[in-house]
């Protein structure tokens, strides 16, 4: 059985809205360094996930990976989240011997040992912390959108389906960080769904 000494953790936010990024990261704790209350960044309060995230900063080397709505559009969801994960690892200042992945599906362009873990994300601290890296810095990346396209309300629900997202589409027709391949986007173009 190889012995890793270096263990990268990769997760993922923002595979399900209909607008904006999906952002990934990959995390490495410097030895000897460990962040104590972290967990599944969804199950976390906000607050709680920007108390944590400068300890993260503090213990690990981060590399984060992004994919925008154009490329989403064009190779499809899974495929541009599994680019944005390549791209987090390919972005430490360090190359891990083994990432260990939140979900059931290990990226084919990874440059080292890879494994999938269902639910990683709330047991492995290195994907706990990416977790978090990730969702943070997509909440931002939102909050910003918000005051680009002010009439969405992507500070609230951060590109989700919500009811108050689907009324402003409605309203205003989508905008350019919309990701014009998912269903509700696209019928909407076809004049498939009422306005």
């Amino acid at each position: 059985m190889p012995t890793y000494s270096l263990i990268a953790g990769i997760d993922e936010a923002g595979r399900g809205p209909l607008a904006g990024p999906v952002v990934a990261a990959a995390v490495v704790f410097r030895p000897g360094h460990s962040v104590t209350g972290l967990g599944d960044s969804k199950t976390l309060s906000e607050a709680r996930r920007h108390a944590l995230l400068p300890l993260i900063r503090e213990a690990a080397h981060i590399g984060v990976g992004i994919a925008e709505p154009e490329e989403i559009d064009r190779i499809n969801i899974l495929q541009a989240t599994m680019i944005a994960m390549c791209r987090a690892l390919w972005s430490l200042p360090l190359r891990p011997d083994r990432a260990l992945i939140d979900g059931n599906r290990v990226p084919d362009r990874l440059d080292c040992d890879g494994e999938a873990i269902i639910g990683g994300d709330a047991s492995i601290a290195e994907i706990s912390a990416a977790s978090i890296v990730a969702k943070t810095l997509r909440d931002a990346l939102m909050q910003r959108a918000d005051h680009r396209w002010p009439g969405y309300g992507f500070a609230a629900h951060k590109g989700y389906g919500t009811a108050a997202h689907m009324a402003a589409i409605a309203r205003n027709g989508p905008c350019p960080i919309h990701r014009m391949s998912f269903a509700p986007i696209a019928q909407r173009a076809l004049g498939l769904t009422p306005r």
